[in-house]
């Protein structure tokens, strides 16, 4: 007889709020007095494909504590990307160190025109339709998500319009009531 919220004595665990992909999995040494230490550094892309995606860049003794460890650090660094019309709001170029990116607006039903790590980041943040070019020399992966989370980071914010504005100025000036 199996006990509820068990499957062949195994706990079922539950459906993350966010997808995750193993962007690049490296084996590192570092080179001691000693001998050499061998370890795991996993760079990991979260998101929700609803606006949010995050990424997190972590080292373990083994794969599964670097993944671990790099899925954790994604979710403290989580940024909302700004969608307007299915799509981002301008273009925008940004740079991280030898990686430039630039990302474009593209027409309903084109779907994600990218390549590489920068594909992966705007898939799982939930852009349905963009355009990115990879323009740098570099062929970091790392380098290139970081430059693809500046891009998403730089959408200029939209400006309240101008019934909101009254709204505001209105709470402002409106009497507190006394009771």
């Amino acid at each position: 007889m199996n006990k509820p919220g068990f499957k062949r004595g195994r706990k079922e665990t539950e459906k993350s709020e966010f997808d995750q992909y193993i962007l690049d999995l490296a084996r590192v040494t570092r080179v001691t007095k000693g001998g050499k230490h061998l370890s795991f550094r996993a760079c990991v892309i979260i998101g929700d494909r609803h606006g949010r995606v995050g990424y997190g860049v972590a080292k373990g003794k083994d794969v599964q504590l670097g993944v671990e460890k790099a899925v954790n650090q994604a979710k403290k660094h989580i940024v909302k990307v700004s969608i307007v019309k299915e799509t981002i709001p301008h273009t925008v170029l940004s740079k991280f160190k030898a990686a430039k990116i630039m990302l474009k607006p593209a027409p309903k039903g084109s779907g994600i025109i990218a390549g590489g790590a920068s594909r992966s980041v705007l898939e799982l943040a939930g852009v349905p339709n963009v355009s990115a070019k990879i323009l740098g020399k570099t062929k970091n992966k790392i380098a290139v998500v970081k430059a693809t989370f500046a891009a998403l980071q730089s959408f200029k914010r939209v400006a309240a319009g101008p019934k909101r504005v009254a709204e505001k100025d209105a709470e402002k000036t409106a009497a507190p009531i006394k009771e």
